[in-house]
């Protein structure tokens, strides 16, 4: 404990509960970067959270940016750009990657739908067994419900669902959004944030105003 919090370099956040982890400190992957207090609650293995972003080749370069304070459900997988087939031609399997010949046959990066970094926000809710498609961008605050599959970017301070994933509806009316995305209380420091966990924590929006200076 740093006395304002748990330490965010610990693996796990509580000693007790070994069913959840911040993610920061278990990845080992360059193209995975992950913010302070993120976590991952699986309990059949937190720490294996690297296993939940699938088709992750160094050589197509995209990287999984997520943010602080994200909270992320059991099951939850994030699909990468390695999982896109080549479209234009006359078939989609990818004979490359069987070999015994038929790696001659790779398609050119130029010839694969690419669709960018995978990008998540800070302060996000997932529910369990969330599928993030590649190249989505998620932003912050934003509550995905169980068993969607996100493949369209989303708002910040939304609440979305589904397959395909939309938004149901906003948080906050426009104006305490515009104010939070400002205010950027995961970027505080741990003291500050301790201070006034009562107002973060709270249903009374318009007390969050009180902290801003």
């Amino acid at each position: 404990m740093t006395g304002f919090g748990p330490d965010p370099n610990s693996v796990y956040p509580n000693e007790n509960i070994k069913q959840v982890c911040f993610i920061k400190n278990v990845i080992t992957r360059p193209n995975i970067e992950v913010g302070d207090y993120t976590y991952y609650d699986d309990v059949d293995g937190p720490e294996r959270f690297q296993e939940r972003v699938t088709h992750h080749y160094d050589f197509i370069g995209d990287k999984l940016i997520i943010g602080k304070f994200c909270a992320i459900g059991r099951g939850v997988e994030f699909i990468m750009n390695g999982a896109n087939h080549r479209m234009g031609s006359v078939t989609t399997y990818p004979f490359n990657i069987m070999g015994h010949g038929w790696e001659r046959f790779a398609p050119d990066l130029k010839e694969l739908p690419l669709k960018g970094d995978t990008v998540v926000g800070n302060d996000v809710w997932f529910g369990q067994n969330v599928t993030v498609l590649p190249g989505v961008h998620i932003g912050d605050g934003a509550i995905i419900a169980a068993n969607s599959v996100v493949s369209r970017d989303i708002p910040p301070y939304c609440v979305a669902g589904g397959n395909p994933c939309r938004v149901f509806r906003p948080r906050f009316d426009r104006e305490m959004t515009e104010y939070l995305l400002k205010l950027k209380w995961w970027d505080w420091p741990p003291d500050k944030i301790f201070r006034n966990l009562e107002v973060l924590c709270s249903s009374d929006l318009e007390r969050i105003k009180t902290i801003a200076e």
